[in-house]
């Protein structure tokens, strides 16, 4: 008999690629956290069904009918959302008096898509915590009310019943700390080399073209305060109180989007966490947000490696088609000051974008080297519902609705094919290290040397495709041995991971 003073969480942590492998480790959601946290201070019950695999019928509808939930909430991204869409359809066949919600990035995105989807009776439209206690509260009293602000309800009879979206929580210090404990944190994918992912804020400030957080602020009546930190006090608070509950963490992962994204409150916490914390860390920055002294407070601080978006190469293409406007020349100005305070450098790029060519991509390689980067992650572009880039895809004919979503190359061009897309996204770390020695030649040698490597890598007589092939079998088989190694050894793992930190002073 199901409970109604109790939720059950879903959190489908796996990829298409891994859907059926067992053994894989979890991640933390402060999302989940956080809601968790709010549920149970008011006295619900909430438990956690952390799933690493895609299971089958029978499995899943056992290990939800084992928590006896009142209420069963799933986290949705974009790519979970097929698996989703199955497992909606399970709990309609055999726990149809349970009501089903949905919520997370894609839902904010496209609520009616989701909302249609067969065996789902709700959906949450922006930040989960409160509307959800509403709902609970009103389940608690036996209640079916549907005129809860930032929930869309489905009726029995398929008609939608739509709500206001309520103001976004402008000061996070009004939140309670989030649930660290809905997790088996100790067995984490990061807790396995000693680390933890943290969030202090939430929010953006900018409206890059290819993320969600350029929709996401508009769904708010208050979106002028959509990009909040936690006050540097209690973010203090809760890194004390996640290190007191583990303490066999040695490093912080912030993954805030931009952890220097308001100055005075970064000059406010470095202080204070060198003081009280002083853990090895590293954060996501932005070039254009970035001077030397902030960088000296990072080292300081204890940062040991940042990452950054660099994305694309060309400037022009950058500010057209991402609305990110920043100077090449300052960015490998940032690069020296990182390279000075001895800081790893990780930047993410993408390729594949609308309208770029293998010749763009290249240019993107090319700024890498020229930075002297320690590390890069290519991304294939994928194109996210209701995005500004997607819509720009859609609108030039790239996006064909026969492409199976779980392929990782969405978009269809002309201009650039889909075999060079992977060819670039997987031979991009190679590519970055030859034009680093090219770049290391003397000026007028390398000059030529560029110019010859560009036409070779560019020629149809390039056996890209092939090359493509080698470095995906290479890279999958590093994959399957870190992954080993960080569940069998993570002693040894974190000794190699120390090799990165670059003898910061901790």
């Amino acid at each position: 008999m199901s409970n109604p003073l109790s939720i059950l969480l879903i959190y489908p942590d796996f990829l298409e690629k891994e859907k059926f492998k067992k053994g894989t480790l979890g991640n933390y959601s402060e999302g989940l956290a956080s809601i968790s946290a709010v549920l149970k201070l008011a006295g619900f019950g909430v438990d956690l069904y952390h799933q690493l695999y895609m299971p089958d019928k029978a499995e899943f509808i056992e290990t939800v009918r084992s928590f006896s939930p009142g209420l069963i909430g799933f986290s949705a991204r974009t790519t979970a959302m097929p698996f989703i869409k199955e497992m909606c359809l399970w709990l309609k066949e055999e726990m149809p008096d349970t009501m089903v919600i949905i919520g997370g990035y894609h839902a904010i995105l496209v609520p009616d898509e989701v909302l249609a989807i067969d065996g789902c009776n709700a959906v949450s439209v922006g930040e989960g915590e409160y509307p959800l206690l509403e709902l609970m509260e009103s389940m608690a009293k036996g209640e079916t009310r549907t005129d809860i602000g930032s929930i869309n309800f489905k009726l029995p009879d398929g008609t939608f019943v739509k709500n206001a979206v309520s103001p976004l929580i402008e000061n996070l210090d009004d939140l309670p700390f989030p649930d660290f404990d809905l997790f088996d944190y100790e067995n984490l994918d990061r807790s396995k080399n000693f680390t933890a992912m943290v969030m202090l804020s939430r929010g953006c400030l900018f409206s890059c073209t290819y993320c969600g957080n350029s929709q996401f602020r508009n769904v708010y009546p208050n979106k002028s305060k959509y990009s909040r930190f936690r006050s540097p006090e209690k973010s203090i608070e809760l890194l004390q109180l996640l290190l007191e509950k583990f303490p066999f963490i040695k490093f912080i992962e912030f993954r805030d989007a931009i952890f220097n994204m308001y100055k005075d409150w970064f000059y406010e916490f470095m202080p204070m966490y060198i003081e009280k914390i002083h853990l090895p860390f590293n954060c996501n920055l932005r070039f254009d947000m970035l001077d030397e002294e902030m960088v000296k407070m990072l080292k300081d601080g204890g940062c040991y490696m940042i990452d950054i978006g660099l994305e694309t190469g060309n400037e022009e293409f950058r500010k057209k088609y991402l609305h990110r406007n920043m100077k090449n020349d300052h960015m490998i100005e940032v690069s020296k000051w990182f390279r000075k305070y001895n800081i790893t450098t990780l930047t993410y790029n993408i390729v594949g974008l609308p309208y770029e060519t293998l010749a763009l991509s290249l240019e993107t390689v090319k700024l890498n080297a020229k930075m002297d980067v320690d590390k890069v992650t290519p991304n294939i572009f994928y194109p996210y519902p209701m995005t500004i880039l997607e819509r720009t895809a859609r609108d030039a004919g790239f996006l064909d609705p026969n492409v199976d979503p779980n392929d990782p190359v969405q978009l269809r061009m002309p201009q650039y094919k889909k075999s060079d897309i992977l060819f670039m996204s997987y031979n991009f770390n190679r590519l970055v290290k030859k034009y680093k020695a090219i770049f290391a030649l003397p000026p007028d040698v390398a000059k030529k040397e560029e110019t010859k490597l560009d036409k070779k890598i560019t020629s149809k007589h390039y056996p890209r495709n092939l090359l493509y092939k080698v470095a995906k079998a290479k890279n999958d088989a590093l994959v399957v041995a870190k992954r080993s190694l960080k569940k069998v050894s993570p002693k040894v793992f974190i000794l190699l991971k120390g090799k990165t930190m670059r003898d910061s002073k901790v």
